[in-house]
């Protein structure tokens, strides 16, 4: 199904976009105006865009139906500060009601039932239940356009960081991931958290090569049982694996006493049993196994 955005209305646009650029991290945005007036909004058009200078994005749309602006993107151009506060599990609710369209005189820290909590640095305030509160300085607001559902982006430089100290390592010296459960949007109504059971680890090349793709045998990169994700893993070793003459594993024995007879199917218990390991991990287990076909 080919999608011309050009032939869609600006709602269907933005649920066509929504629904496949997903997850979305949350930014809870704390502002003020030149009055004093305190907002609390969520956007998920939100990320990090450099470490040095540590610079953030977020974007308060135009709304689609009414073409009307945001109190939030009203208050940074007033008063050109912001908390951004990290939104989780426990507090997505909370963070959802927040998102409903009160005047502009009404606090959203008491329609919600957050906490204010006084800044160090700027006027905003932080939310106290936010285990990440960021204090930032607007170092400019880029229209993309006029119409409804034109994003806004509200360029952030992070000056400091408030961190929980119940989600840092046991070493203190970094977030752990697995204590800050992260919410993100998706499209429509959906959410996904992300904890424990949704985590995986993904080797990263870094500053050495991978071998790549197509520098795999033949038979491995041509696997009908082997996934693009099992290719990845075996493609991003920095040097073609050799026979190690030390690996011993009862399975391999198994399938190669079991099979030798008929070459296809012993090349095919080969492979399931390397897609097992490659599953679990076991990048090098999975060669050994590969290899002692060759």
């Amino acid at each position: 199904m080919i999608i011309d955005l050009s032939q869609l209305t600006p709602m269907q646009k933005q649920q066509w976009l929504q629904h496949a650029i997903a997850p979305r991290p949350v930014c809870f945005a704390s502002t003020i105006d030149k009055e004093g007036n305190v907002n609390l909004s969520p956007f998920s058009f939100f990320n990090l865009f450099s470490s040095n200078p540590p610079v953030v994005v977020f974007s308060p749309a135009r709304r689609v139906r009414d073409n009307t602006t945001k109190h939030t993107l009203q208050n940074v151009l007033e008063v050109p500060e912001v908390v951004i506060n990290i939104v989780d599990y426990d507090m997505v609710q909370q963070v959802s009601l927040a998102s409903c369209e009160f005047p502009k005189e009404v606090n959203e820290f008491i329609k919600a039932g957050f906490t204010e909590e006084a800044a160090t640095l700027v006027k905003p305030p932080m939310v106290k239940e936010s285990k990440v509160k960021m204090e930032c300085k607007v170092l400019e607001v880029k229209p993309l356009g006029s119409e409804g559902g034109a994003g806004n982006l509200v360029i952030c430089e992070v000056l400091r960081m408030h961190v929980d100290e119940n989600i840092l390592n046991a070493e203190s010296t970094m977030i752990d991931q697995r204590k800050l459960h992260h919410i993100a949007r998706l499209g429509g109504d959906w959410y996904c958290k992300v904890d424990e059971h949704s985590l995986f680890h993904v080797a990263k090349p870094n500053t050495q090569l991978g071998i790549g793709i197509d520098a795999l045998p033949e038979t491995i990169r041509n696997s009908n049982i082997l996934t693009g994700n099992n290719l990845g893993q075996l493609a991003n070793v920095h040097e073609y694996p050799a026979v190690d003459a030390t690996f011993e594993d009862e399975q391999l024995k198994n399938i190669i006493q079991y099979f030798s007879i008929n070459p296809d199917e012993m090349d095919k218990e080969l492979h399931k049993y390397a897609k097992e390991l490659l599953d679990a991990g076991k990048v090098n287990e999975a060669w050994q196994v590969l290899l002692a076909d060759s």
